[in-house]
């Protein structure tokens, strides 16, 4: 491949962007970076990488086609990875919430009508399903990296297949009407956009995951948010609002939620402590006690009992001491 900086200046050249200033943009968990550019965001995700921008303009179209305030797209070179796209702005939710701590509840509230928005649309983008074995990867993480990080040693074969089959079986009674599922959608990937109207307020950005799947997972994704806290009255606030607006049987999509909790939290303490041991990104670790709080809460669910008892006797929690030892295989 010729050198990344050359490619990119033709790129900018040829989508008349070569004579705009270039700055720096904060990075997320990914290997993607960001450029400001005057008046847009240069995403730059080198196939080198294993990253496809094919997904993200293929969901920024649709959300863009059903009325949500994606970022507009003004030049791509799928082939390279790059992408020139609207650029909007600066007010992250985390950080008007920081800011603003009076604004929270509306700004949850536009959060929840979009997904209630999005739900209700009759068609769907072509995307894969949110399968099982997607669950079971993904929860897959705790034991690959977690675990042996602090215990110092392999997850046996036994332990392992034990934990797959409660995974399994939690995740095997979920049902729900099949939904677009962004995946990331909380405080660090929406921004407050308003001046616009209506579910066009909430800018939406990181949705090149999105599969189909469950619709109560996005809401887990925004209300147990690895990076805020948000309190018990603001969850159940929102749970109530979708249901208003979404209507399904609420015992089973509580029960629902608290599984896909448990399947997303189990998940990212996995994904936290990769991104310390493989990609020494340390900070990560921090945010591990905050995401083990919300696992406990989902699974004091009786109907996962079996994995919360799993849990007790076969994971060491994320104490100050355990969480050093992350950091030390590092």
């Amino acid at each position: 491949m010729a050198d990344r900086d050359q490619i990119i200046a033709e790129f900018l050249q040829a989508s008349g962007w070569d004579a705009a200033k270039r700055s720096s943009l904060a990075g997320d968990a990914s290997a993607r970076r960001y450029d400001r550019l005057s008046g847009a965001v240069l995403m730059d995700a080198p196939p080198l990488d294993d990253e496809d921008i094919g997904p993200f303009l293929k969901v920024a179209r649709y959300l863009s086609e059903c009325g949500l305030s994606a970022p507009e797209i003004y030049a791509a070179d799928p082939q390279n990875g790059l992408i020139v796209m609207e650029d909007l702005g600066d007010d992250l939710y985390a950080r008007v919430c920081e800011n603003h701590p009076d604004q929270e509840t509306e700004l949850y509230e536009a959060a929840i009508d979009i997904l209630g928005y999005l739900h209700r649309q009759s068609f769907s983008p072509d995307l894969p399903p949110y399968s099982a074995e997607i669950y079971q990867r993904e929860a897959d993480l705790l034991v690959d990296w977690y675990m042996p990080a602090i215990t110092g040693q392999e997850v046996t074969t036994e332990i392992k297949a034990q934990y797959q089959k409660l995974i399994n079986n939690a995740c095997g009674n979920l049902s729900g009407p099949p939904v677009c599922v962004l995946r990331d959608y909380h405080a660090e990937n929406l921004l407050w956009l308003p001046s616009r109207e209506g579910v066009a307020r909430v800018g939406l950005l990181d949705f090149q995951d999105a599969l189909i799947g469950h619709p109560a997972y996005d809401l887990v994704s925004l209300l147990q948010d690895a990076r805020r806290d948000t309190g018990r009255d603001l969850q159940a606030a929102m749970i109530a609002r979708y249901l208003r607006i979404y209507p399904q049987n609420e015992d089973k999509f509580l029960v629902d939620y608290a599984t896909l909790g448990a399947q997303r939290n189990l998940k990212i303490i996995g994904v936290f402590a990769r991104l310390c041991i493989r990609d020494k990104k340390p900070a990560y670790v921090d945010l591990i006690p905050r995401v083990w709080a919300y696992l406990m809460g989902d699974l004091a669910r009786p109907e996962l009992a079996g994995l919360c008892e799993f849990m007790r006797d076969n994971v060491p929690p994320p104490t100050p001491q355990n969480l050093q030892k992350i950091r030390e295989v590092a």
